[in-house]
């Protein structure tokens, strides 16, 4: 892999082409080149023989753009937006944002073939894949196909490739959807008493005002409140291998 490559690579040091761009996204090539063509899209880093490649950043962008459309954004719109966000969001701040947006609208879940199922996760499920995802809750089986929500079925796909057991992500998804529960319950009671003198209108307008902006609150919080625990146990681990090196000089 050449310099350029590796300064594209997304997790893993993986490169995508287009094509494997556009099937990871669920999108048409020809769909992803017009997003390139009207800089919704950065343009990809230029391989051997000035083949593009892509990487986990494009693929995020993409989905953020999806979601964007799905909520009713015009292209326009889109564009002004993303053109407000700093240029150097890693994959992982476009998540975020993709998150928050998708927290505007209701949930909605969709009935849908095998064949539709891995035309919408960007790529051939195996049975032990649907199996686990099925696990996760992000799918449920409906006769001859399944139920899924659009939002769900994309981190289902990428926590697939986290080198975890399916025992961990059930008990990681328990421990979020208590402690999230336990949020949204204390910040509705402080909201409520807040609003306990308006009248209905004025009570149902501001909620629809709130809600992105609380959900966007709680995201940042955990992201970085997850980010100080991680480099506190990262650091503390460090400092064992440290202790233990010393041991044995």
């Amino acid at each position: 892999m050449t310099t350029s490559e590796t300064d594209a690579a997304g997790p893993g040091g993986q490169t995508l082409t287009i094509d494997e761009l556009a099937a990871r996204a669920g999108l048409t090539v020809r769909t992803v080149r017009f997003y390139g063509t009207r800089g919704l899209l950065p343009p990809p880093v230029l391989g051997p023989r000035r083949v593009g490649r892509y990487d986990g950043e494009h693929l995020a962008r993409l989905a953020l753009i999806e979601e964007l459309q799905h909520q009713g954004m015009t292209l326009a719109a889109i564009e002004r937006y993303l053109s407000r966000l700093p240029s150097d969001l890693s994959a992982h701040d476009l998540a975020l944002h993709r998150a928050v947006v998708a927290s505007w609208a209701p949930e909605t879940v969709e009935r849908v073939t095998r064949e539709e199922l891995g035309r919408r996760a960007g790529r051939p499920l195996t049975d032990e894949e649907v199996d686990r995802l099925g696990a996760m809750d992000v799918v449920v089986p409906d006769g001859d196909g399944y139920r899924v929500d659009a939002g769900l079925l994309r981190l289902g796909v990428e926590l697939l490739d986290v080198p975890f057991s399916t025992e961990t992500l059930l008990a990681a998804r328990t421990a979020l959807l208590e402690h999230s529960r336990a949020a949204a319950r204390d910040l509705s009671r402080l909201l409520r008493d807040a609003v306990a003198e308006r009248n209905a209108p004025d009570v149902r307008s501001l909620s629809a005002h709130m809600h992105p902006l609380v959900v966007q609150a709680l995201l940042t919080t955990f992201q970085r409140s997850l980010r100080e625990e991680l480099r506190e146990w990262l650091d503390r681990d460090g400092e064992s291998g440290e202790d233990g090196a010393g041991g044995e000089d």
